[in-house]
This record gives C-alpha cells, sequence and structure tokens, in this order.
C-alpha cells in the first residue's frame, strides 16, 4: 500500500515538473515566434488582427532596418566589442582562475576573497564613475595631444566589459579547476612540462565543457549590455541594443512597425544561433564536474 502511494506520489511529482516545464516553454517560444513573424509582415497587416499569420514574406523590412537605421553598422560594431571582450576576458580569466585554484602561495586566500567580492558589484552602479574616469582622461589627452581616445572608442568599451565580469568568470573556473584530479599534473611535472605547458595543453583541454558555458554566458552578457554601451559610447559607434532602441523609436513614431520587428530579429538571431551550436556542449558542462577516478 505504501508502495502504491509512493508511487503515485513520484508519477504526480512528474506530471507537475513537465507541466511547468512546457507552460514556461511556451510563454518563451509564442513571444520569439510573434517576433519572427511580424517582421516579415507588411505594415497594413498590424491593424487587422496582431496574431494572424503572415500573408507573405515581407523582407523589405531587414532592408529598411539596415539601410534607414543603420542597423547593419551597429550589428558590426557589435560584432567587434564582444569578439574583442571574449578575447581580452579568457587571456586573462584563465590563466588567473587557473593558479588561484591550483596553487596556494602569499595572498592567494585574500586575492580569492577579492575575486568573490566582485560579484556583488552591479555594473549599473558603477557606470557613471566609469564614464568620468574616462572622460577625465579624455580632457587630459585632448590638452596635450588635442584628440581623446578613451570616450566612443571599441576596444576600450569592450576592455572595460571584459573587466566587469571578470569576477564571475575567474570564480566559475576556479570551481571547476578544483574539481580536476592532480594526478594529469603530477603526470605532467614528471615528464618536464612547466606550469604554462600543463595549463595549456592538459588542464585548458579538460576545462573545455566549462569554457564553453563562461563563453556562452558573456557572449549573452555582452551582445545584450546597452547601460555602458550608451554611456561610453556617444559618437556614432553605437553597438546593436542602443542602435535598436532609436530604431524602435523611430519607427514607433512613424507608426511603421516591420523594421522595429525586423530590428529585435537581428538582436535576437546571433544569440538563438549560437545557443544551437553550442548546446550539446552547454549541456555536458552543466553535467560534468571533473575526472572521476
Amino acid at each position: 500500500m505504501k508502495k502504491s502511494k509512493g508511487i503515485r506520489t513520484e508519477t504526480l511529482y512528474k506530471i507537475f515538473i513537465y507541466v511547468t516545464l512546457i507552460a514556461l516553454a511556451i510563454t518563451i517560444i509564442i513571444p520569439v515566434a510573434w517576433v519572427f513573424l511580424a517582421s516579415i509582415k507588411e505594415n497594413a497587416e498590424f491593424y487587422g488582427n496582431p496574431w494572424s499569420l503572415p500573408e507573405g514574406i515581407h523582407l523589405q523590412n531587414f532592408v529598411e532596418a539596415f539601410r534607414d537605421a543603420q542597423m547593419g553598422e551597429y550589428l558590426l560594431n557589435s560584432v567587434i566589442v564582444t569578439t574583442l571582450s571574449l578575447f581580452f576576458l579568457l587571456v586573462i580569466a584563465l590563466p588567473a582562475a587557473y593558479v588561484l585554484s591550483r596553487f596556494t602561495f602569499m595572498g592567494s586566500k585574500f586575492l580569492n576573497s577579492f575575486v568573490k567580492a566582485g560579484l556583488f558589484i552591479n555594473v549599473s552602479y558603477i557606470a557613471v564613475p566609469i564614464f568620468l574616469m574616462l572622460l577625465g582622461w579624455d580632457s587630459g589627452l585632448q590638452e596635450l595631444f588635442g584628440e581623446g581616445m578613451f570616450l566612443n572608442n571599441r576596444v576600450i568599451l569592450a576592455l572595460i566589459y571584459a573587466s566587469t565580469a571578470l569576477p564571475f568568470t575567474i570564480f566559475l573556473l576556479s570551481s571547476y579547476f578544483v574539481t580536476l584530479p592532480s594526478d594529469f599534473e603530477e603526470a605532467a611535472s614528471i615528464d618536464g612540462a612547466g606550469h604554462f605547458r600543463t595549463m595549456f595543453s592538459i588542464m585548458l583541454p579538460m576545462a573545455k565543457p566549462s569554457i564553453i558555458i563562461v563563453i556562452l554566458f558573456n557572449f549573452l552578457l555582452f551582445w545584450n549590455e546597452y547601460i555602458l554601451a550608451l554611456t561610453l559610447m556617444p559618437g556614432e559607434n553605437k553597438t546593436l541594443p542602443v542602435g535598436l532602441l532609436n530604431l524602435l523609436a523611430a519607427e514607433r513614431a512613424a507608426v511603421n512597425y516591420g523594421p522595429m520587428y525586423a530590428g529585435m530579429v537581428i538582436v535576437m538571431l546571433p544569440t538563438l544561433i549560437l545557443y544551437i551550436i553550442v548546446q550539446k556542449r552547454l549541456t555536458q558542462g552543466m553535467t560534468v564536474g571533473g575526472v572521476k577516478g
């Protein structure tokens, strides 16, 4: 009797989980699908039933978004900034996480605590101080050379993105490196490999699932970041989220909805493609915690 009751409870629990997951998936899929369908509608179709399927494929919306709203230029800026940010981040975070997780030295505990403290700093709170600091440096350069370089600079924005993502990235990678057995390092040391050779040839390949998670998470973070991009890029080098907001304001005022939704698709599409590509490895990275021996 107790066994039957336990089976019934477990079945009800599974049904509840499945229903919850299906409801969550529907709340995500329906808005995304609606945006994709709306991006290929003609403007006149928005005045009827907003949930109706498009009568045809109106790709002119994307042409207008790229041509009139400069979405192509904003897209290129976002690609450059995001790529540079990931490069700077990995170059700094991977060695730092490896050293902090595998070695004990004077000040290592303080550095670990310092990194963890950075997890509680919200980028929104330091955007204005960062802007004022760069503005001061720009003013100094303009007095000396007549031209500044710290504002409206994609490389500087990428460096700031990487800096703000360092605490979480180092913490995540360190947590993964800690789970890896030391047998591989000992074997490499016996074979005469130094610390750098061991890190690049043995430890980093073993940590590939965790590195993929870091790349995907930070790609989404950098790609969709708005506050720093708006504050530090006051000129023409706007990134895609800032350009999208300008497009939304312009097209809403002109009552031209097709290009507006086309701009949303342009922002969403790279993230969806990246997720589809790395989905399998992402699942592996979330389940594999190291080599068990």
